[in-house]
């Protein structure tokens, strides 16, 4: 398949740890159908999406969910998550984000202000896959490494050909010659 600049794209696939508890659910298998090696664990918390080689964990909660049950329970979990996983995001899905959902985001951030915590509002599936596959893969080593030769690689492009800094070049090497110091 090849693009408008020549370039093959190659698909990222990374290892995946899921919550046994999301197995039946239809966002695991949209993990799976993305070639992603997945794995589901008993031994990480309910509703977590964990991308091991990105070091980015991801916590599913339905706002339904959290309005049906009591605030201190749902807050426990998040808690618990985020003092195991350091680079941490809940998940927040609703069919839509009213004032309501909005509230209990609030909620949620003034409690767990100045933690590692971020809320990612989704609405479903897609949406939650995209943005988790999104974050995963520009935290993942190989994708940084290769925005940083790219950029290393842009700045030498620049400095090699831009006329603005050819002529600061010049004026730095007309200045070198008289030192008022």
């Amino acid at each position: 398949m090849a693009e408008s600049d020549g370039k093959e794209k190659i698909k990222w696939t990374t290892t995946i740890i899921i919550s046994s508890s999301l197995k039946s659910y239809e966002v695991a298998a949209a993990l799976e159908n993305r070639s992603h090696k997945v794995r589901y664990s008993d031994s990480v918390e309910n509703g977590s999406i964990i991308f091991s080689l990105s070091g980015v964990a991801f916590l599913l909660m339905d706002a339904r969910e959290c309005f049906m049950s009591a605030e201190e329970t749902f807050l426990a979990k998040i808690e618990k998550f985020i003092n195991i996983h350091q680079n941490s995001f809940l998940v927040l899905s609703a069919a839509l984000h009213g004032p309501e959902e909005w509230k209990l985001m609030f909620r949620i951030q003034q409690r767990f202000l100045g933690s590692n915590l971020r809320i990612l509002p989704v609405h479903n599936t897609v949406n939650a896959v995209n943005l988790m596959c999104t974050i995963a893969k520009i935290t993942s080593k190989s994708y940084i490494d290769s925005i940083c030769y790219r950029m290393v690689t842009t700045k030498a492009y620049i400095i090699e050909q831009s006329p603005v800094w050819k002529t600061l070049q010049k004026i730095k090497l007309s200045g070198d010659t008289f030192n008022p110091n």
